[in-house]
């Protein structure tokens, strides 16, 4: 049976949830643990709890926790990172079985990254880039993929608001706070992510990191891609996904061509450090009026999550 821990400010309802388990399990769970309850069957923080059997978890033949996203092979998985409005993710099909994605917003926790004005609000950098990042690992999902968030926000999941509240409460993989030092908050990431490269050795394995640039505010620019310049891998994904953008640009603006560009650069030090192939995503200027609609109208956000995945799609099925 699976064995978890309770974290701070956990009711039994709370845990079951997260690891997706139906309520109705709340008598076994209590029979289970029955000697390792305190007061009204309150949890205590620290302590290891077993859930039910796999067969009674739903949604999964394997836990998901908020900390990660596994492959699971039923119909439906519940995924509370999500959020409880999108936590519930229909598996549509198997297109991208057998891959594996780390998905880094950029920035978060004490660094917001760029700022820009819109109107009396302050747009975040970290929060935007969070929210299609998060969208983008729901949509892999739906098609069978293995996905790891990196950066994570157990509060917000995917947000329908168009201005997204700044906060600093992100966390790097697996609960570890985000630094203040640059290097340090870098190093962290690519720690996590090299750490579960690892794990997944001989897998197909690709990492995406998410960001949103700081120009002036009259410099309209589309969506651009930079990859290692040894890494043809990185390479190749990165051109894909940016076909697919182009594409869809052709389709939906026709009135004007897409400007956005691959390139390498090695020196961005999650290109340079990251085992998997990298693709580090531009996703505009946060400063441009034209480009902060791309950011601050949910629908646009998840058209971004949605071209990425169709990039990524096209990719791997020339594996």
């Amino acid at each position: 049976m699976l064995r978890v821990v309770a974290q701070q400010g956990d009711g039994i309802y709370t845990l079951l949830r997260r690891h997706g388990i139906s309520s109705s399990k709340l008598s076994d769970f209590i029979d289970l643990n029955k000697d390792n309850l305190g007061e009204n069957n309150s949890l205590y923080a620290g302590r290891t709890y077993i859930l039910p059997g796999k067969s009674d978890i739903a949604a999964s033949t394997t836990s998901v926790s908020s900390s990660k996203l596994i492959e699971a092979s039923s119909k439906v998985r519940h995924v509370p990172l999500f959020g409880e409005k999108y936590e519930r993710v229909e598996i549509l099909d198997q297109k991208l079985k057998g891959a594996v994605y780390y998905l880094v917003s950029g920035h978060g926790g004490p660094d917001p990254g760029a700022v820009g004005k819109y109107g009396p609000y302050d747009l975040a950098e970290d929060e935007y880039a969070y929210d299609v990042t998060i969208r983008l690992a729901r949509r892999l999902m739906e098609h069978g993929a293995v996905v790891y968030m990196i950066i994570q926000d157990k509060k917000d999941g995917i947000r329908d608001d168009n201005i997204l509240k700044m906060d600093r409460d992100e966390v790097n993989y697996n609960g570890q706070p985000i630094s203040r030092s640059q290097v340090q908050r870098l190093r962290q990431r690519v720690n996590s992510i090299n750490s579960l490269y690892a794990k997944h050795k001989g897998a197909y394995q690709r990492m995406l990191t998410l960001h949103i640039d700081s120009r002036s505010e009259r410099k309209n620019i589309d969506v651009f891609f930079y990859h290692h310049e040894n890494s043809a891998d990185g390479k190749k994904l990165a051109e894909t996904i940016h076909e697919t953008f182009n594409n869809k640009y052709n389709r939906h603006q026709p009135e004007r061509s897409y400007s956005g560009t691959v390139s390498h650069r090695s020196s961005l030090y999650v290109v340079k450090y990251s085992h998997p192939p990298t693709v580090f995503i531009e996703l505009g200027n946060i400063r441009n009026n034209l480009d902060q609609r791309r950011f601050v109208i949910p629908n646009n956000r998840q058209a971004l999550a949605n071209w990425i995945t169709e990039g990524i799609i096209a990719d791997y099925k020339t594996k």
